[in-house]
């Protein structure tokens, strides 16, 4: 048997135990940066994250007192009031019913940390895409030609272009993904460098988690006209302005394309 001595142990995480103790102290250590594309081009780099998945996907219900809700049953598979009403209301069959229900169905996002080039000094922020995007970044990254675009050394960037077209109601995103590689960190120190994989946040975090009597009770509360003491929700602007929103469902639309 290995004596106490010769076991081996892991040192302790100072950083980790400072995150521990401001969360416990109720302080947030990472506030997420969004980032939305300006019209034109931009040049992107798409951030490795820990769990080596950084494309995101989260389910939101919307219309709930202005908040945005995670869905409970298409996240994290558990009870969820507000698809059940949904599928009251479908089942109901006149059109006042399906057209709230289609408010308050749950809608599918997505989101990577990305380091916009020109912009470093900002560190990693958040960019929400449509799934055209998302489908589009999947098939590239599955393409042997360009395997782990997220590579801090053998990865690439991606240019962007965000143009509105005419007589359509959302503007359309194009990507043309670098032939080359590009070292994550050019031009950077070490410490820089480690200062951005660092500042990639961390997802399961990102977005407030509720159970499914929180959502019940959200639900009930939206349906007798009342409100719930976290009512105001916040949008985070490209500039990383904070505002509150009349309309969560038009904000993250905002971000997407």
């Amino acid at each position: 048997m290995m004596g106490v001595t010769e076991k081996k142990t892991m040192a302790i995480d100072i950083s980790k135990m400072r995150g521990k103790l401001a969360q416990a102290k109720g302080k947030s250590t990472q506030q997420a940066k969004f980032w939305k594309p300006q019209t034109g081009t931009q040049t992107i780099r798409i951030l490795p994250t820990e769990d080596g998945d950084p494309f995101k996907s989260y389910f939101f219900h919307y219309g709930i007192n202005n908040e945005s809700i995670l869905c409970p049953k298409h996240n994290f598979g558990e009870e969820c009031a507000i698809c059940e009403f949904v599928a009251r209301l479908y089942n109901d069959k006149d059109e006042e019913s399906k057209d709230m229900a289609r408010k308050l169905v749950r809608k599918q996002r997505f989101f990577s940390p990305v380091l916009v080039r020109g912009e470093e000094a900002e560190g990693p922020r958040v960019w929400g895409y449509s799934k055209t995007v998302y489908t589009t970044l999947l098939e590239t990254v599955l393409n042997p030609e360009y395997g782990d675009i997220t590579d801090p050394e053998t990865g690439v960037d991606i240019d962007l272009r965000y143009e509105k077209v005419s007589g359509k109601m959302y503007p359309e995103t194009t990507l043309a993904f670098k032939r080359s590689s590009t070292p994550m960190c050019s031009g950077m120190t070490d410490d820089e460098c480690e200062a951005i994989l660092e500042g990639v946040p961390d997802f399961d975090s990102l977005h407030k988690r509720r159970t499914s009597e929180d959502v019940s009770q959200l639900l009930d509360a939206h349906l007798s006209g009342g409100e719930t003491e976290d009512k105001e929700e916040t949008v985070h602007y490209a500039n990383n302005e904070t505002k509150p929103a009349s309309s969560l469902d038009d904000a993250l639309n905002s971000l997407m394309d």
